[in-house]
This record gives C-alpha cells, sequence and structure tokens, in this order.
C-alpha cells in the first residue's frame, strides 16, 4: 500500500482532511441573507457537488503559487459531471484566478463592468467574500513576494463619485447623456440654487467680447422670467418669419442679447423651452433648450504622436486611423457648427485647431511645416508644435511610448500658441490616445474649458498582463507613465466618447478597454482599487463615420474616379516586382480578398496571409492582396521590422507569388477610396483581421464602398457589422475558421451569384443607418454643451477629486514620466 507523504500538497492527505472537515464549516454566515450572493450560490453548489469541486480545487492548488486565466481553469474543469450550476457558471465568469495554497481566490465578472472576488479554501470548501484590495494585494505577492510591511500606494477615485448618481443597467452604459440631463433636470426643479447656477451659465456666453443670449441687465431668476414672458408675448404678434435684425435692438433694450434664433419663430420656440426649464425643469426640455443655444465657437484637438498631415504619412509608424478619423472630424464638426450659428442667427466664424508635434525632419510631408488648413474645411487648421530639448527642439520621429518626458512642457507652449491663434480661449478641448488626452487635461485645468476624451485605444488591453508585470513592459514600452496618463485623463474628464460599447465594458466574455482600469495592480509601484466606472455617466458612444465625398458606393458610376484607374491597375496587376509592390497576380479574373492597414502584430495582417496560404481551397477561389508597411525605405519601427520579415517568410515557405500581392501602404486617401471600389468590382470582399480593434474605421469606409466585410469581432467591428446580413465576424485566433468562413462565402456566391450583392447592400444600408459623421458632430455639440453645464452646476463637487489629482500627477505620472529615456539625435 503506498504510503501518503506529509506535505499539505499531497492529494491523498487532502482527501482525508477534506473528509474530517465537518460540512457546517463551508460557510461563514453573515448577518444579511445569502441566498441571492455569489457567496451564497457557490455554498449551494459545493453542498451539492461537494466531492467534485473538492478534486477540482485540489488540482489547482497542486500548481502552487500562481496567477491562472480562465482558460487555464476551464481546462481542468470536468464540466460534464457538472452540468449546469453555480460553480460552473461562476467559473465560466471568472476572467483570473489567484492559487495561494490552500486558497484559490476568483475575480469573477457576472456582467460587463460588474466585478466581484471571492476565495474558496481547497481543503475545507469554506468560501469568503474579499475586496478589490484584498485580492489585488495577494496577486502583488505571487509576483513580487510578501510585501514585508511595506506601504503600497492605493489609488481610489470611488469617494469622488458619490455626488452625481449612475445607472445600474448594463444596456445604459454609454449612454451617459441621458442620465444627466435627467439628474440635471432634477437638480434644476429641487434647488433653486441650481437654477441661479443655469443663468449664470448662459449670462457667461459670449464670442470675442460681445455679450449672447442675455447682458447685464438681467441679474435674477423673476427678472428673467418676466423679460422672457413680455419677449414671447410680443413675438407671438410678429410674422414667424421676420429675421431676427428687425426686432433685435427691442429685444436688446430689456435685456436680450443675439443667439436665440435667426427668425421670429425659431426665438419664440427657444424662449418658450427656457421659460418651461424655469418653470418645471424636465430632461426632454434641457436636452432641446441646450441644443439650440451658442455654447461652442473655439474648439482644440489634440493629437501629438505619430505623422499628423494630410497627405503621404498614412502607414508610417503610430500614423494610421487616429489621423483619418480626426481628418474627417473636423470638417463634419465645422459644418455643423455653422449650421447651428446660422440658425442662432449668429454671424460667426468657428475656428478648430488640431495641435500635433512639428517634425522637421520629416522630409516630403508637411510635418515640418507650422501651420496647415484642413482640406474640406474654412476656419479649420492643424497647427505643429515641437518638443524641446534642453537645447533646441527634437527634430525626429519618435515612438508613441516615448513622448512622456516632453509632454509637460509641450502642453505649456500648447497653450501660448492656441490663445496666440485663436486670440480666445477655447470652449472645447478634445484629446486623443493617452498623451493627447494627458495633455487635454492640463489645458482644460488651465484654461476652463470643458474636456472632452477620446482613447481610440488604450494599450492596457493591447497587450496582456502589462500592469501585472509592467516592469518587464517598462524598458520598451514605459507602461508606467503610459497607466498614468491614462488613469489621470479619465478620471480629470467631463466627458469620455467612445466608438462603441466594447471600448468601454468590453462583450460577455471579455472586459473592455476601460473596465480593465476599474481594479488593477502594478507591484511594486500603485494599486489601483477603483480607478473608472463603466456605469459613470460621462461616458458616451458616438460613433463616427467614412467621408462620404472620398468613400461612396462602387455602384454609383458616375462619381467613379476613373482618372485613378490606369494606376490601381498597375498597382493590382502589373507583372513588376518593386519596392511598391511584391509578387504577382497570375489569375486577374479571380475575386479579391483585400485588406489594409498598418504593419504592426495586433493588426495581424501576417496572420490573414498564413491563413490564407494554408488553405488550398481559399486560394483556388481567390487572391489575396495586403496593403501595409512601406518597403521603400528602412522601417524604424521595430515591431514593424519583424512583421515584414515573417512576411517574406510566409511568401517563401507557402510560395505565394502568382495568388498573393503585397503592396507597401497606399498614402493618397481619395484614390484608396476608388481602390475599394476596384476591389468591389472583381466581386472582392475587405477583411480586418486585427487581433483588437478599438473601432475599424477601414470597416466603414469598405462597406460604405460596397465591399462584403469580414472583420474582427474583438472590439468595435464586432458592433459595426450584423452578423450575416451587413457582413461577417471572424475569429483572428482561429486562423482555419476564418479561411472556411471565407470559402464558405465564395463558395455560396459561386451558387448564388446575387448573395454578394445581398451582403454588400446590407453592409451600406448598415453605414447609412448608424455610421454617418453628421449624426456624429450633432451629438459631439450637444454633449459638450450639456456637459459643460454639468461643469459649471457641480463645480463645487469637483473640488476634491481635482486635489486629488493633481496628487496623483506630481507624485506619481511626473516622477515616471522623467524616468524615461530621452530621445538621441
Amino acid at each position: 500500500m503506498k504510503k501518503c507523504c506529509s506535505s499539505d500538497l499531497c492529494p491523498d492527505l487532502k482527501w482525508h482532511r477534506f473528509h474530517e472537515a465537518s460540512p457546517k464549516i463551508l460557510m461563514a454566515k453573515d448577518s444579511h441573507s445569502e441566498d441571492d450572493s455569489l457567496k451564497g450560490a457557490l455554498g449551494a453548489a459545493i453542498s451539492a457537488f461537494r466531492n467534485e469541486i473538492f478534486l477540482f480545487l485540489s488540482r489547482v492548488e497542486d500548481q502552487g503559487k500562481a496567477i491562472l486565466k480562465s482558460q487555464q481553469l476551464l481546462a481542468d474543469f470536468d464540466a460534464k459531471k457538472l452540468s449546469d450550476h453555480a460553480f460552473k457558471r461562476a467559473l465560466e465568469s471568472t476572467q483570473e484566478a489567484l492559487v495561494t495554497p490552500p486558497w484559490v481566490s476568483f475575480a469573477v465578472r457576472p456582467r460587463p463592468g460588474v466585478w466581484e472576488y471571492i476565495r474558496v479554501n481547497a481543503n475545507t470548501l469554506a468560501v469568503e467574500e474579499v475586496t478589490a484590495p484584498e485580492y489585488l494585494q495577494w496577486k502583488e505577492e505571487i509576483v513580487d513576494g510578501p510585501a514585508d510591511g511595506k506601504v503600497v500606494l492605493e489609488v481610489d477615485f470611488g469617494p469622488f463619485k458619490t455626488s452625481v448618481p449612475k445607472p445600474n443597467l448594463t444596456s445604459s452604459i454609454g449612454n451617459g447623456v441621458e442620465f444627466i440631463y435627467k439628474h440635471l433636470s432634477a437638480k434644476l426643479y429641487n434647488d433653486r440654487e441650481s437654477l441661479v447656477s443655469l443663468l449664470e451659465f448662459i449670462r457667461l456666453r459670449q464670442y470675442q467680447g460681445k455679450k449672447l443670449l442675455l447682458n447685464e441687465n438681467i441679474r435674477t431668476l423673476g427678472l428673467l422670467q418676466a423679460v422672457l414672458t413680455k419677449t414671447w408675448d410680443y413675438l407671438s404678434t410678429v410674422p414667424e418669419d421676420t429675421k431676427y435684425a428687425e426686432f433685435e435692438s427691442k429685444l436688446q433694450e430689456i435685456g436680450l442679447e443675439p443667439g436665440w434664433g435667426d427668425t421670429a419663430a425659431r426665438v419664440s420656440e427657444t424662449i418658450s423651452l427656457f421659460l418651461q426649464l424655469l418653470e418645471a425643469p424636465d430632461s426632454s426640455t434641457l436636452e432641446k433648450f441646450l441644443g439650440r443655444i451658442p455654447l461652442v465657437f473655439n474648439v482644440v484637438i489634440l493629437s501629438p504622436h505619430g505623422y499628423f498631415a494630410q497627405d503621404n504619412v498614412l502607414g508610417y509608424p503610430d500614423t494610421g486611423g487616429q489621423v483619418v478619423y480626426i481628418l474627417d472630424q473636423v470638417p463634419a464638426l465645422e459644418r455643423e457648427m455653422l449650421k447651428r450659428f446660422k440658425e442662432q442667427g449668429l454671424d460667426i466664424t468657428p475656428r478648430i485647431l488640431i495641435v500635433t508635434r512639428l517634425l522637421p525632419d520629416a522630409v516630403g510631408t508637411t510635418c515640418g511645416q507650422h501651420l496647415e488648413k484642413v482640406y474640406g474645411a474654412e476656419y479649420s487648421h492643424i497647427i505643429r508644435i515641437p518638443f524641446k530639448k534642453e537645447k533646441g527642439v527634437l527634430r525626429k520621429w519618435i515612438s508613441r511610448f516615448e513622448v512622456w518626458p516632453y509632454m509637460e512642457t509641450f502642453t505649456e507652449d500648447v497653450a501660448k500658441e492656441i490663445i496666440g491663434e485663436m486670440k480666445a480661449k477655447p470652449d472645447l478641448i478634445i484629446g486623443n490616445y493617452s498623451e493627447g488626452n494627458l495633455a487635454a487635461s492640463l489645458l482644460a485645468s488651465k484654461l476652463g474649458a470643458t474636456q472632452c476624451t477620446i482613447a481610440h485605444a488604450l494599450e492596457k488591453t493591447k497587450y496582456p498582463d502589462s500592469d501585472t508585470y509592467w516592469k518587464k513592459f517598462d524598458e520598451k514600452y514605459h507602461f508606467s507613465s503610459q497607466f498614468t496618463a491614462d488613469l489621470y485623463a479619465m478620471n480629470h474628464t467631463d466627458f469620455i466618447i467612445t466608438s462603441t460599447f466594447q471600448e468601454i465594458a468590453g462583450s460577455k466574455n471579455t472586459p473592455g478597454q476601460y473596465e480593465s482600469h476599474i481594479a488593477f495592480t502594478m507591484p511594486g509601484l500603485y494599486r489601483v482599487t477603483n480607478g473608472i466606472d463603466c456605469f459613470d455617466p460621462k461616458f458616451n458612444i458616438v460613433a463616427p463615420g467614412a467621408d462620404m465625398n472620398l468613400y461612396f458606393p462602387y455602384t454609383e458610376k458616375e462619381r467613379r474616379l476613373t482618372h485613378f484607374h490606369p494606376e490601381i491597375e498597375e498597382l493590382l496587376f502589373s507583372g513588376v516586382e518593386n519596392e511598391e509592390h511584391l509578387c504577382v497576380l497570375k489569375d486577374k479574373k479571380k475575386p479579391i480578398i483585400f485588406t489594409m492597414a498598418r504593419l504592426d502584430k495586433v493588426k495581424n495582417l501576417t496572420g490573414l496571409v498564413e491563413l490564407y496560404a494554408k488553405n488550398p481551397k481559399l486560394r483556388e477561389l481567390a487572391n489575396l492582396v495586403v496593403v501595409g508597411g512601406d518597403r521603400r525605405k528602412e522601417s524604424k519601427d521595430l515591431e514593424e521590422q519583424a512583421e515584414m520579415r515573417k512576411m517574406y517568410e510566409l511568401i517563401e515557405k507557402y510560395q505565394l507569388n502568382g495568388q498573393f500581392r503585397w503592396i507597401s501602404s497606399q498614402m493618397n486617401r481619395v484614390r484608396n477610396g476608388e481602390l475599394y471600389r476596384c476591389i468591389a468590382d472583381t466581386k472582392g470582399v475587405f477583411v480586418q483581421p486585427a487581433f483588437y480593434e478599438a473601432f475599424g474605421l477601414t470597416v466603414v469606409e469598405a462597406m460604405t464602398c460596397g465591399l462584403p466585410t469580414f472583420a474582427t469581432l474583438h472590439g468595435g467591428p464586432a458592433e459595426i457589422i450584423v452578423h450575416g446580413k451587413s457582413g461577417f465576424h471572424i475569429d483572428p485566433y482561429s486562423g482555419d475558421q476564418v479561411a472556411q468562413i471565407l470559402v464558405d462565402f465564395y463558395e455560396k456566391c459561386k451558387n448564388n451569384p446575387s448573395y454578394w450583392e445581398t451582403i454588400a447592400a446590407g453592409g451600406l444600408k448598415r453605414i447609412q443607418e448608424k455610421f454617418t459623421w453628421q449624426i456624429y458632430s450633432d451629438k459631439l455639440l450637444t454633449l459638450a454643451g450639456v456637459y459643460g453645464l454639468s461643469k459649471h452646476i457641480s463645480k463645487q463637487d469637483q473640488q476634491g477629486i481635482n486635489r486629488y489629482l493633481e496628487m496623483f500627477y506630481a507624485l506619481q505620472y511626473r516622477k515616471a514620466a522623467e524616468a524615461v529615456p530621452r530621445a538621441v539625435e
């Protein structure tokens, strides 16, 4: 007979101890009912499946101290024996587990944005609820060993968020403005001081020193109501189409200034809404009223990293969708501002400045030009400001991961430049990506502007475990600076817009970008116990679109840019191989599987090439064309260099020449629009194979041009596409499956020639209904107004978090940024 060992890790000994344990110790009862709690549900499951759960936890505990992902846990779990019960459901919702024998702790995510922490004793099966700080402390000990009494900085923004109620339903995530309208209208209804704050907010409206809406004569709520009532009565006697100029002087005498409307009818409607708001505030009236009055005149948009220009830069390192997003956003925003000014009866010129970094050495681009007018806009410009060195300016490009030691001085320079250029302070400051949002926070604080945050991509979710093992990443990526900047900006900003729900709170099984900042630790640096709340009403989903002047359906023959066709024919089908295009397509009659993106690991272009190369049937049915990377010059980006080497290896290994074409990055957006349409002419498709994509602007562009689109289900494209109707979701982690989906599509098209048109039409319909820049611009300006009012009314409540953020910036961010090496030229 085998002798039992003495170790606590021995399964035989644990089995003996387990059977000696009394069932009474399974649960340590609290004073409240546990029937509906996770702890109570697990206790009931353990009672029903005691032996099976004990054996499972024993196998987990045998691994010793460890951090386990959900896949590792489920691989050890015998689901057949435990078909449908609370323990299995908890495991399926578990994102991570900590093994600290004899305890196994679980980070359970029952639904998006909601996390619970619990631990189970593998010997006794006792179940305990634990707090986020406790869970994170155990995680730190697994990574770095015992703290030995060392004090760990704990970052908790939760106490500062209690003044504004928040929704609880998952469906409310990303629709914060509706909640803010309700909260503000209730505050206006119940608190007369809030109505006084509303009056102050309206009285502050001015443009270039000229008062708007109300002048200094209106000082009390009583006088305001009397004047508005008198004006409304007067306008009821005036023809509706009477221009404002005809009665402007009469209104000015009693205290009203321009901005109420361009005609008697519109002025009357706006004043009626204001009277209703003062009498009986409600969310609908508040929304309508704020949408009609002038609130935003000058906008600053920050996007420092990469090569920001309008020509000859797309595809360069750190230069892709964000640049396209902003260059499409700005003309649309300007058009919406002009439209609103006209309706408000104002002869005002809006001003939008895109602030980026000056790159004197970016030859062949305008990145070295200080001021540049934005295409398609009249009053919007790109202004470029250099990073400063101890002596002179930094002339060369540096990676987005290396900008941190320059940001504070850069922001100070930006403040001086924009005031000088605009001759006024901005009303709205929009940050983009981590360093742009940091700069926006510092500027908004300095200038008193409303702040909007757009992350585009938060690196924490793109690089798994980059928080837990930040020390391994920091030399290359400097995440200690970036994650600190992200936390600072997302808690400082007035409102956050995202393109999709997934950016905020992920999907059923995968946490979102912002959600990953709820609670996490960077061992040895600090512990975040309440970083952000996905239910915070500052979150709003505002999806962008595609520039309809560049991207339109391939079927609109009269609009087609046929003068580009010879160039595109050369690009796709030329028998010449050179630095712009490598490999040739022998059978020009086959449809083209097309993709276009930066050549980096996350975009996964080489993954698409590999899945295509491995599937003989797919290679028989279609050609593959990849646009990405720039073979015309030596890349400075290490990740791009690695992906280039992999691409060459795949071409050689699978003998792809004849069915595959690799084209260097294409920077002419106008021609790229026609390129999409030429791919559609071949009855081709567009594939977006990224491991993660925050939104997916190329997906929108392709669908707008009429291309059936297959896009990653990890991130925004899952919300853009309705699977099987307006395109298809693909999982880039399952290459064989993706290849089969493409094969099935083309087989179906062979049997039913109209199927291709059906999917293409479904994609176009989806875009027209949900993803246009006109819808986007209207929402953005409306958000700026309501969050600006909210900030004004609740400014007393913000003092605490502002002080906390100042301390966090000074003690954590500045220290981390100073440790990042400066570039050597």
